[in-house]
């Protein structure tokens, strides 16, 4: 009883800290799967000099830390007179690094359904954006959606490193908590179970996803 009354006044606080970690995981998911998506079409079907710009993206933003991408464009970028709020600069740096492994499991998807579907396309008298849009992309995010899966969760709780921004998402708000009600352990161990829940919750729809995608194939 004593922990619920020392939290009891606190989780209003640990509800938003929840809704901000859910709001900035489903855009940063939807804006890495916009960004790895293009790259993944430009990589795989562009002409040289695009493909090599794609690729160059996807291993510069691979190697780089979340951290520090965070740090340049929420305490650099000011410095230039753009400024953005700690919200949108977990948006942006997430779904542009995260958009580079998206990009690598989609493409790699594409290069798993080229082959036959190119030929059956071209008798059809497909043009090649049509092909693209219509075949090799809708297959290849088919099987390409357990490791997309994958990267989300992993999206998902890299959202914590946003507390070092002052965002007010989950992680930064348990610190507060916790350091005002000096009950770390509750309040650490509660915040393991919300994670835990975003997490299953994004496993869950993706696991959906890919048996409505693979319902007409045998398993």
């Amino acid at each position: 009883m004593s922990f619920l009354s020392d939290i009891g006044p606190f989780i209003p606080a640990l509800w938003d800290g929840f809704l901000t970690t859910a709001a900035v995981s489903a855009a940063s998911i939807l804006g890495s799967f916009v960004v790895g998506t293009a790259l993944a079409v430009v990589a795989t079907y562009g002409g040289r000099i695009a493909a090599m710009a794609a690729t160059i993206y996807i291993e510069a933003f691979r190697n780089i830390s979340f951290l520090v991408l965070i740090f340049f464009f929420y305490f650099g970028l000011p410095e230039l007179g753009i400024f953005i709020s700690a919200f949108w600069t977990g948006v942006l740096v997430l779904s542009l690094a995260v958009g580079a492994y998206v990009a690598d499991a989609i493409s790699a998807g594409l290069t798993n359904v080229q082959g036959g579907v190119k030929d059956a396309a071209t008798a059809f008298g497909l043009t090649t954006a049509q092909r693209i849009r219509l075949l090799e992309l809708p297959l290849a995010l088919r099987v390409s959606l357990r490791p997309l899966g994958s990267l989300f969760v992993n999206l998902i709780l890299t959202t914590s490193i946003l507390s070092t921004i002052t965002l007010n998402e989950l992680t930064n708000a348990a610190k507060i908590i916790a350091s005002t009600t000096f009950r770390p352990f509750e309040v650490y161990f509660l915040l393991l179970i919300l994670y835990s829940i975003l997490t299953y919750l994004c496993s869950v729809i993706v696991h959906r996803m890919h048996v409505r995608a693979n319902r007409f194939l045998a398993t």
